[in-house]
């Protein structure tokens, strides 16, 4: 046999820091570097997620053949160049900012060298820059069990880009067409979300789980403020932003990106004041919310059929922060021709680092694609007696149990909130049933509870079902396998008053479906809790607390420690209060 070749994915400088190391074709680690920092969405360069990967491997830097990031600073540069000039942004701090990560992602071997304490002289292997968004088409489609597919990326932006449309074929991605800044649909949705008062980096989702609670009222002047160009094209009506007269403002305090204000106060003469975040939510933000959310699907739909027409195919990968709106996600197959969906468990900005190794392994080099992605559990993991060691440092009584999965899910059927804590991490922002805190759907007040005396968020937002795959399409609407937690179903009426935990206020779930070849453990527990109580679901929300997901035991330790849950299982170890 030969060397083996590894290439490493970086996304740097952006929100989400990440790293993938694949050898051979094959997903070796991925993760970001939140877990490591414990800082939500961490920016600046991965170097913890880099060391991880090349543990995990058993490697050190030097035997990386290809490094590759999601940045083409030279992407667009016409338009940049007279972007900038035009608008005279390149003495205003956001440019001086942008023109500092330029000149990183540009040395990026000079600060891969100083991160990993290594000689610059010892960086042998080939450096490629891959554009943002080719990075998430290629992230989404190469591995995708497609070898045909209609592609399509949609976030704030990068690489001075909104959105692309592509095709996917073999190892090829091509790109289309593309919406350039400042017109973005992810701005959009970022500017009324901080208009409604939700003021934090990856807050969007706060505002589409809002939505239901709205009727869309203010459709037409949404429709007003982001208007069609073309048969898949959009544009702001910039009066109503700020963002393409000076710039958006994006800061990274000690790893914590920050963007400021993108709308215009010409916002206000609509919908009046701005609501600040301590303020009251009113039945007028719900409305906004509403339709804000129904403006964005009416513009995605849109892109999504004339992408149809132009590639003639029925299967779509679809990635980017906009494809975080499970909302819109579960609604494709009703609103365009889509017969088959596939979206990677981490579309946002982290998978990018994805794009880009496997873009280097099957695009640029030319080897044929091998691997499918069919779970999320690619970060780090601990064994039993790291586990034991953690729990005993800790202080804590324990005890060991051959039979977790029973125990846990008599736990859960009893009324007890379960942190659930197993092999490796899930890559991307759901806790898919390694890192996951879990509870009774059948109980009603079980929402308000987790939302109060765990979570301490707000009490608005709802809690996903992880659903034995045989039973999804019993219990929801026009579902559709969804592994990765990316898809909202309609409840079936007759079975909304069972799973009333899990059910959003307009008879809705954001669907995890469990499958037993991919998640035995998991899926076990799922079983065990169905016999008991006749329902083949769990709630499931990520395991934290205003924080990243767990990585760690002792992260996972110090947070049941410091809520109200009941128990927690590590491994094959269990800890009840």
């Amino acid at each position: 046999m030969g060397k083996a070749t590894y290439i490493l994915g970086i996304n740097a400088y952006h929100g989400d820091a990440s790293a993938v190391l694949l050898k051979d074709g094959s997903v070796v680690a991925a993760v970001e570097e939140e877990r490591f920092s414990r800082m939500k969405h961490s920016a600046g360069f991965p170097s913890h997620a880099i060391r991880y990967c090349l543990r995990r491997a058993g490697i050190s830097i030097s035997e990386v053949d290809h490094i590759g990031i999601s940045r083409v600073p030279s992407a667009h540069l016409i338009n940049k160049i007279t972007f900038v000039l035009y608008n005279r942004l390149m003495f205003t701090q956001q440019g001086l900012d942008r023109l500092r990560n330029v000149d990183r992602i540009r040395n990026i071997q000079t600060v891969l060298a100083d991160s990993l304490g290594v000689r610059e002289s010892d960086l042998k292997m080939e450096f490629h820059n891959v554009e943002h968004h080719v990075a998430h088409m290629a992230s989404a489609f190469l591995v995708s069990p497609f070898q045909e597919a209609a592609l399509l990326s949609v976030d704030g932006f990068g690489d001075f880009c909104s959105t692309m449309l592509g095709r996917g074929a073999g190892g090829n991605v091509e790109k289309l067409d593309s919406v350039l800044f400042p017109h973005s649909l992810g701005l959009f949705y970022t500017s009324i979300t901080q208009y409604l008062g939700f003021l934090n980096y990856g807050d969007e989702g706060k505002v589409m789980a809002l939505a239901p609670y709205g009727e869309p009222r203010y459709l037409d002047e949404m429709m007003s403020i982001v208007k069609p160009d073309g048969e898949h094209g959009f544009q702001l009506n910039l009066d109503f932003f700020t963002h393409h007269a000076r710039g958006v403002e994006m800061s990274w305090d000690e790893g914590k990106p920050h963007v400021g204000r993108v709308y215009s106060d010409k916002l206000a003469e609509i919908f009046g004041p701005a609501r600040l975040p301590h303020e009251e939510i009113t039945q007028h933000h719900r409305d906004i919310a509403a339709s804000l959310q129904k403006c964005l699907e009416a513009h995605l739909f849109r892109i999504l059929n004339a992408l149809h027409r132009y590639t003639g195919s029925t299967n779509l990968c679809l990635a980017g922060g906009v494809a975080y709106n499970s909302v819109a996600n579960g609604l494709i197959r009703q609103q365009t021709p889509f017969r088959e969906i596939f979206i990677q468990p981490a579309a946002g900005d982290s998978g990018t680092a994805l794009g880009v190794a496997f873009y280097i392994w099957n695009t640029l080099l030319g080897n044929p694609r091998t691997y499918v992605m069919r779970d999320a559990y690619l970060g780090p993991e601990y064994s039993d007696a790291e586990l034991e060691e953690a729990i005993r440092s800790f202080g804590a009584s324990y005890q060991r149990a051959d039979d977790v999965e029973e125990r846990a899910a008599e736990l859960i059927a009893s009324g007890k909130i379960v942190g659930w804590f197993q092999g490796r991490m899930e890559f991307g922002p759901r806790a898919l049933g390694n890192r996951s805190i879990l509870a009774d759907p059948r109980q009603p007040e079980m929402k308000d509870l987790l939302n109060l005396r765990i979570k301490h968020r707000e009490s608005f937002r709802p809690f996903a079902p992880a659903v034995l795959e045989e039973y999804v399409q019993e219990y929801f609407e026009d579902s559709y396998p969804s592994p990765f937690m990316l898809m909202v179903f309609k409840v079936r009426p007759g079975r909304s008053a069972n799973i009333p935990a899990t059910r959003h206020v307009d008879n809705t779930g954001r669907v995890q479906s469990v499958s037993r070849s991919v998640n035995p453990r998991f899926w076990n527990l799922i079983e065990s809790f169905r016999r008991r109580t006749g329902i083949p679901l769990v709630l499931n929300t990520s395991f934290n607390e205003n924080e990243p997901i767990v990585c760690s035991p002792q992260d996972a330790l110090h947070c049941f420690a410091t809520t109200k849950m009941d128990a927690l299982v590590l491994g094959n170890f269990l800890i009840t209060k």
